[in-house]
């Protein structure tokens, strides 16, 4: 949604009228995830993508059946084996499944929210009674919209939300009224629901003001993270060396988490690039005493082990320091700060999807041959 807005809206501006088709599921290999969205006007023209050019081309023409009204909103599914896909078209195999309906109403509310980084989900029948109806869910607020039944807009209501917490998006089945388990759906119709959730961009803090930080800086803001750089020398963390980030911040490591350190999640990453003890144990004791999900330290196994020894004197128990990802990056061999921060960022996104990789922490030796 946030990759099509802008295009929308001046569509929108002139008169023009819009369809949307999302993905709503992927089986096998599939080029784009769930909530991956495309936009096509009446005149034919396009904005976004769902696979990456393999079958825009047909949901075009599917979109534009549904604007002039000779199709409903409905699912459509294209999916071909991974063996003939490149034959045909579909060059990653698998099977996506869209939902394609002229622009909602709640486009515009969503997309405000989405641009202020403000969590908000949005939940569309695509398959059962009252296909298309949609309702926007947002933390705190009242539901907007409804499904077609009171207590299926309590349940899919409280699963948007939950959903938010994960930032995760995908299809969700009910019983007409709501029913959830098994044996209440056995003799009833199913209604699918997709789950669209906008939750804001995962945090990155990054403690020292140094030359490896505006590289990962820059790396992190590509894969999408919000960063903020942290530093105590006011001389050094500055706007101007650090343009590429959100903010940068000139303050002791315990200050922001005592204020902010409670909002960090799952999703969120903490790397600790100093190499001074007055700096980088307060911010170790301050990661971990949070959710945050990845937490790396720079430094040599010969520095990170009197680190440890240090950390323990303070106070910090064995379970805790398992959670240090030490010496940081996977074990590729990097050297240049660009290099290093390929190899942190790369491991943050391979612990986040539970891949086994070679992570230099696991390794023996030095860091550089």
């Amino acid at each position: 949604m946030r990759e099509v807005a802008d295009e929308i809206e001046e569509w929108l501006a002139v008169g023009r009228r819009v369809a949307l088709a999302r993905v709503v599921d992927v089986e096998g290999s599939g080029p784009r995830g769930p909530g991956a969205t495309m936009a096509v006007n009446d005149i034919g023209e396009v904005a976004g993508s769902v696979s990456g050019g393999c079958v825009e081309g047909a949901v075009v023409g599917e979109a534009l059946d549904i604007l002039s009204g000779d199709q409903p909103s409905r699912v459509v599914t294209f999916g071909y084996s991974d063996d003939d896909a490149f034959a045909v078209g579909l060059t990653c195999g698998g099977t996506i499944r869209l939902f394609i309906e002229p622009l909602g109403e709640f486009f515009a509310p969503a997309t405000q929210r989405i641009r202020r980084h403000e969590p908000v989900a949005l939940a569309t029948v695509i398959d059962g009674p009252n296909a298309g109806a949609s309702m926007l869910v947002v933390p705190g607020e009242e539901r907007q919209g409804s499904l077609g039944h009171a207590e299926l807009d309590r349940v899919v209501g409280r699963d948007a939300l939950a959903e938010l917490e994960a930032a995760r998006s995908g299809v969700r089945n009910y019983g007409p009224n709501g029913e959830t388990t098994p044996e209440d759906l056995a003799d009833s119709v199913t209604v699918r629901v997709f789950v669209e959730s906008h939750a804001p961009p995962p945090q990155m803090w990054i403690f020292g003001a140094v030359d490896f930080t505006a590289a990962l800086a820059r790396t992190a803001k590509l894969l999408g993270y919000r960063v903020t750089v942290c530093d105590a020398r006011q001389v050094f963390a500055t706007r101007r060396r650090f343009p590429m980030a959100d903010e940068v911040m000139v303050s002791w490591p315990q200050e922001l988490f005592e204020s902010r350190g409670a909002s960090l999640t799952e999703r969120d990453a903490v790397c600790i690039l100093t190499h001074d003890a007055k700096f980088d144990v307060p911010a170790v004791t301050g990661a971990v005493a949070t959710d945050v999900g990845y937490i790396g330290v720079m430094g040599s196994r010969t520095t990170h082990d009197k680190r440890l020894q240090r950390l323990r004197e303070a106070g910090v128990d064995e379970e805790s320091l398992a959670r240090l990802m030490s010496p940081v990056g996977l074990d590729l061999g990097a050297r240049t700060p660009e290099e290093t921060a390929i190899s942190v960022c790369a491991e943050i996104i391979a612990r986040r999807r539970g891949r086994n990789v070679p992570s230099l922490r696991d390794a023996d030796g030095p860091i550089h041959s």
